[in-house]
């Protein structure tokens, strides 16, 4: 074990990569390196789970198996997200994650279960979002999002059977019949009766 420099001193069983991780007051699954490379094992029971570090955590969430513990209630809803690696996490919006630890609930909505909360009520009809990396979010023009907060009721009243991926292109003085996004994906149907003909644009 590199000479005795790998070996926890508490844990004799416990052979990770970094073992100053193990007790170092923050709850570690699994381990992301810049180089792309992963390291696991700390939260275990040959690591004492990971020091007595996500003890607390797996008392409380039993069934949350996500690879970074320590973004569960930290005040900052992660539902899915894209490390500078390229690695997608996801998995923290869940119910087995107390919709990460209560920073994905939001008080409105409390049925409504989206990845970003931000996007609730801020003022532009959402029904799917599509993120840098080919992250793509759905469920905000939902009867238990409150129609996306509200933004969407006018949208979804004046043109009920529209069902676009970004009605706020509607009615945005460009004729659009097919929507080009820069990560290849083509949304269309914008241009049609249902639509009101991309909301009179074309």
């Amino acid at each position: 074990w590199d000479g005795g420099d790998c070996v926890v001193g508490d844990y004799p069983d416990c052979h990770v990569d970094y073992p100053r991780l193990i007790n170092d007051g923050i709850c570690h699954n699994r381990l992301f390196h810049s180089n792309g490379q992963t390291y696991e094992g700390y939260n275990t029971e040959e690591c004492g789970w990971d020091g007595g570090d996500c003890v607390e955590f797996n008392d409380k969430y039993p069934a949350c198996a996500v690879d970074m513990p320590q973004y569960v209630g930290n005040g900052v809803c992660y539902g899915s997200f894209i490390l500078d690696t390229g690695q997608l996490l996801d998995g923290y919006n869940s119910e087995e994650c107390g919709w990460d630890g209560g920073d994905c609930v939001i008080d409105d909505y409390p049925d409504c279960h989206v990845d970003n909360t931000g996007f609730i009520g801020d003022g532009i009809c959402h029904n799917t979002v599509f993120l840098a990396g080919g992250l793509i979010l759905e469920g905000y023009n939902t009867e238990e999002c409150g129609w996306d907060g509200g933004d969407c009721a006018e949208f979804n009243e004046k043109y009920p059977a529209c069902t676009v991926d970004m009605p706020q292109a509607l009615e945005n003085g460009v004729c659009e019949g097919s929507i080009h996004l820069v990560n290849g994906l083509i949304l269309d149907g914008y241009n049609t009766e249902e639509c009101g003909w991309d909301g009179g644009d074309c």
